[in-house]
């Protein structure tokens, strides 16, 4: 579990902007200590748990350390293999959602870390639910990892001009998408590659 925390994790954690982050800091108002010999500032779970608890933010991503995942797909033996794969990780709050109606009640709700969402919900397009995420500032630091068997190139374009940060073609290995998943995350990936 981390103990220490940059002022952009911190800014993840508090679902704030590494300004207001700094902010607090420089003022009092936020607790920590400067890395000798550079301006980094750094901030000790327990003092940001304090500022967390202080200022209202609800602190249940600092106490449980772990990222929220959010798995929509209506194939739901792939659900279960991918929230299998983060489950057994141990670093994921996992989600599940079959289709677009519900994914987007619960983004709203769960405001996830990462989405990996299909692109071909019965529904719902993939691509106009990236649009909905990325119109919504609270979730600017959400990633979006889209899934799809059926997908032809100029549609991938579409996808991550709509929002999108990575493609992944079905079928792949769930290993490959974990890793994708951490390195979306900056979290370090587990299959050691």
């Amino acid at each position: 579990m981390k103990t220490v925390f940059t002022t952009g994790e911190a800014a993840k954690v508090c679902k704030v902007s590494q300004q207001t982050i700094i902010r607090c800091f420089d003022s009092g108002q936020l607790k920590g200590f400067r890395v000798p010999g550079s301006r980094f500032r750094r901030i000790p779970r327990d003092l940001l748990y304090k500022f967390m608890k202080e200022n209202g933010i609800p602190t249940d991503a600092l106490e449980s350390g772990r990222r929220k995942a959010l798995v929509v797909d209506d194939d739901e033996e792939l659900v279960e293999l991918i929230s299998d794969a983060l489950e057994a990780d141990g670093r994921f709050e996992i989600r599940t959602a079959n289709n677009g109606f519900d994914a987007g009640m619960m983004v709203k709700e769960y405001r996830p870390d990462v989405i990996v969402l299909d692109v071909m919900l019965p529904d719902i397009n993939g691509k106009e639910v990236c649009q909905r995420v990325r119109s919504d500032s609270n979730l600017d630091d959400t990633r979006i990892i889209c899934i799809s068997g059926m997908v032809e190139e100029d549609k991938k374009g579409e996808l991550i001009e709509a929002g999108a940060n990575v493609f992944l073609q079905k079928p792949f290995e769930v290993d490959a998408l974990v890793d994708e998943l951490c390195s979306q995350l900056d979290i370090e990936p587990t299959s050691g590659k």
